[in-house]
């Protein structure tokens, strides 16, 4: 069983490598066959270099598929992707280059203007200039049966050579894509930028949100309420001469909604930086904040340290808002919190005894947070079968553990 499997992908690996040294083979004896003239050479090596081009990608996609597969390496593409296009007021599409009369003729400028400059359209060359080698190693079982076939005196030869090597010559894959398919250090960068502007842009969105925010809950409360005391400070005045009792009731109730002021001011800024979370950390907050929960909530942690205050509000308001959720749509009783770390992360886990379905939806709430993880590098994963429970699970890397 073993060396039927190296021998199918041992052919596997050999047709992916050497599908471009085939069409340059077809060319070449297309060449050869049509000698009509000095110059007939020149559309057959033209489409051999367009077939290249066009099959260099779809074979590098297939080394690390089959790489992924039976060697459980998984090596990252590092393409590029192109970027939106914007519909203008005269009617017409900006690509970021040039102007397109309808959104997909637009797409596609922009799909193939990526492509064409993507440093990762050269380094798909390279490989599949290499990858020949590769493809005549793991050609070597396949070659040793079809001689062994049509030989005559060499079968027991052939079949021989074909049965050893079935089981390694496939390997060679491996370390072939490995060498010559990995991200660039350039190419690692760009996308990195690329990522850290996308990370920008989210946060400065989530920053005028949060502005807004801020400014509507003053607006239609603090202020509102301080507009309304200042009315009944002039009205006692007023009446403090003619009606002395009525004007003790209006400054009762202005007393009353001065209170009232004060409660929504602190409710406000606890919204924006808990005080607790400032002068104790982020254990002690998070456990202040249970005890506030509707929720039976546990919290599991014997983690005694301080983080950097932006990574503590972000993993902070995570949890409130995953214990939120699961108060509001879960339908939940009881929730965990466990707070640990590993050699490099600190790892955060919510669990929940709700109803389950929770999803990262584009635009939705788990999306923002992960988002707003992803500026530190962090990481948030979702598990919530139907029925559930729910279990979210946040990491962020940490040097300071």
């Amino acid at each position: 069983m073993q060396i039927l499997t190296g021998f199918v992908r041992s052919c596997a690996v050999a047709f992916a490598a050497l599908l471009v040294p085939a069409v340059w083979a077809g060319a070449v004896a297309v060449c050869w066959w049509w000698r009509a003239g000095p110059w007939s050479w020149i559309a057959p090596v033209l489409w051999a270099a367009i077939l290249t081009l066009v099959l260099a990608r779809p074979v590098c996609r297939m080394f690390r598929a089959l790489v992924r597969r039976w060697a459980a390496v998984v090596i990252p593409g590092g393409y590029r992707e192109p970027g939106p296009v914007t519909k203008l007021s005269t009617g017409f599409w900006w690509n970021g280059h040039s102007y397109a009369k309808t959104r997909e003729r637009a797409l596609e400028e922009q799909r193939w203007r990526t492509r064409l400059t993507d440093p990762a359209v050269r380094r798909d060359l390279f490989f599949v200039a290499v990858a020949p080698f590769a493809g005549l190693v793991a050609a070597v079982p396949g070659a040793a049966l079809v001689l062994a076939l049509t030989l005559r005196g060499w079968w027991l030869t052939g079949i021989a050579v074909a049965v050893a090597t079935a089981p390694f010559a496939w390997r060679v894959a491996e370390p072939a894509a490995v060498r010559f398919l990995r991200p660039s250090a350039a190419m690692r960068l760009a996308e990195r930028v690329d990522e850290l502007t996308a990370q920008r842009a989210d946060t400065t969105v989530a920053q005028a949100a949060e502005i807004r925010r801020i400014e509507r809950d003053l607006h239609d409360g603090a202020q509102a309420r301080l507009v309304a005391l200042g009315l009944s400070l002039a009205t006692a005045e007023r009446l403090m001469k003619t009606d002395p009792d009525k004007a003790a009731a209006v400054l009762r109730e202005a007393r009353t909604g001065a209170a009232s002021s004060l409660s929504e001011l602190r409710e406000l800024v606890r919204g924006i930086s808990p005080p607790v979370l400032n002068e104790r950390g982020l254990i002690d907050a998070v456990r202040a904040f249970a005890m506030d929960s509707p929720l039976e909530t546990t919290v599991r942690t014997d983690l005694r340290l301080r983080l950097d205050p932006p990574i503590e509000s972000a993993l902070y308001f995570g949890i409130a808002e995953l214990l939120t959720n699961a108060v509001k749509h879960a339908r939940a009783d009881r929730a965990t919190i466990a707070i640990s770390r590993d050699d490099t992360h600190l790892v955060v886990e919510v669990e929940d005894d709700g109803r389950g379905g929770a999803t990262v939806a584009p635009g939705g709430g788990l999306d923002g947070l992960r988002r707003r993880l992803a500026v530190f590098d962090g990481t948030l994963e979702i598990t919530s079968p139907a029925g559930g429970p729910t279990r979210a699970r946040m990491a962020v890397p940490c040097e300071s553990l």
